[in-house]
C-alpha cells in the first residue's frame, strides 16, 4: 500500500478532558468520537487514557488532544492532575442514573478550580439511546446547564448521536473565544497551542 502522508500541520491544539462518573460511557464517547464505532467491551478506566484527532473548525484545523480520565473515586487524586491546562471539557452523565446526574455539581467545581475558571465545558446526556430508562429529563439538565454556563447536547455513543457534535461544539466555542481576545493562547495553562511557528509570527502585531 502507498505511504501515507503525514497530517498538514494544524492550526491549534486543544486540550480536553472528558469527566464525570464512573459508567457513564466517557471512554465510550472518546471512542466513538475517534474511531467512528462502539467499544463493546468497556471496562472501568483505570487513571486515564488519551486519544487525539484533527477537525475541521471554521475553516481551522485544530487537533484535539483528549484526556478520557477515570471516574472512579479511588482515581481522583490521579486524575486531577490532568486537569491543569485544560482548554475544553465534556462532562459526562448517564440520562439513565439520577446518581451519575447528581454528582455533575462535583465534578464541575473540579474543572473549574482545578483546570481554569475560562474551561469551555459541554455538558452530554450520554446514552440517549436508552430512553425507556431514562430517569433525567432533557428539561432538567437543559436549566443546570444553563444556570451553570455550560453547552448541552445529549448524547449516543452506542449510535454516534451527537458525539461529533458535542466535540465541534466546545472546540469552535475556544475557536469563538480567541478570535474575540477572550481566551489567549499565549498564556501558560490555557489548554491551547498554537500548532505551527508560522502561525505565531502571524499574530504577532506589526512593529513588534
Amino acid at each position: 500500500p502507498p505511504e501515507r502522508s503525514p497530517p498538514p500541520p494544524a492550526d491549534f491544539l486543544f486540550k480536553f478532558l472528558v469527566i464525570g462518573s464512573a459508567g457513564t460511557g466517557k471512554s465510550c464517547l472518546l471512542h466513538q468520537f475517534i474511531e467512528n464505532k462502539f467499544k463493546q467491551d468497556s471496562n472501568h478506566t483505570i487513571g486515564v487514557e488519551f486519544g487525539s484527532k484533527v477537525v475541521n473548525v471554521g475553516g481551522k484545523t485544530v487537533k484535539l488532544q483528549i484526556w478520557d480520565t477515570a471516574g472512579q473515586e479511588r482515581f481522583r487524586s490521579v486524575t486531577r492532575s490532568y486537569y491543569r491546562g485544560a482548554a475544553g471539557a465534556l462532562l459526562v452523565y448517564d440520562i439513565t442514573s439520577r446518581e451519575t446526574y447528581n454528582a455533575l455539581t462535583n465534578w464541575l467545581t473540579d474543572a473549574r478550580t482545578l483546570a481554569s475558571p475560562n474551561i469551555v465545558i459541554i455538558l452530554c446526556g450520554n446514552k440517549k439511546d436508552l430512553d425507556a430508562d431514562r430517569e433525567v429529563t432533557f428539561l432538567e439538565a437543559s436549566r443546570f446547564a444553563q444556570e451553570n454556563e455550560l453547552m448541552f447536547l445529549e448524547t449516543s455513543a452506542l449510535t454516534g448521536e451527537n458525539v461529533e457534535e458535542a466535540f465541534l461544539k466546545c472546540a469552535r466555542t475556544i475557536l469563538n473565544k480567541i478570535e474575540s481576545g477572550e481566551l489567549d493562547p499565549e498564556r501558560m495553562g490555557s489548554g491551547i497551542q498554537y500548532g505551527d511557528a508560522s502561525l505565531r509570527q502571524l499574530r504577532q502585531p506589526r512593529g513588534a
